[in-house]
């Protein structure tokens, strides 16, 4: 007869039921449903451990645009001129100075405008 009921079996439900906690009707309390909800919800959490990197770049960027706006520059004429001058911030940090430190992004972007002149002459 086979093993219906073992520990390896009660285990593994036991895994699979609490990773389906807060999850709404049958889909937490059924195993067969709750395997089915799970293993999608993983899918879902490793697209967008991808998509996050994504949105978050799209985020600095927009925050960097406007912010370099106010020198009269676009964002890329901005990169192009922090790539002339040899600075290398990345864009995290580039929108962090941009909401928290304004001065200090202003003599950034100032620098780049420079560089960018000096390349035009």
């Amino acid at each position: 007869m086979r093993a219906r009921s073992g520990t390896t079996n009660k285990a593994r439900h036991k895994k699979v039921l609490k990773a389906a906690k807060g999850y709404r009707g049958r889909n937490r309390k059924i195993f067969s449903a709750a395997i089915q909800r799970t293993e999608k919800a993983m899918q879902y959490q490793y697209r967008d451990r991808k998509n996050r990197k994504r949105t978050f770049r799209a985020l600095w960027i927009q925050r960097i645009n406007a912010a370099v706006r106010e020198f009269g520059l676009k964002y890329s004429t901005f990169i192009n001129g922090l790539n002339l001058a040899g600075i290398e911030l990345d864009r995290k940090v580039l929108s962090e100075l941009a909401i928290s430190e304004p001065e200090t992004f202003k003599a950034i972007a100032e620098k780049a405008k420079a560089a960018l002149d000096k390349k035009a002459a």
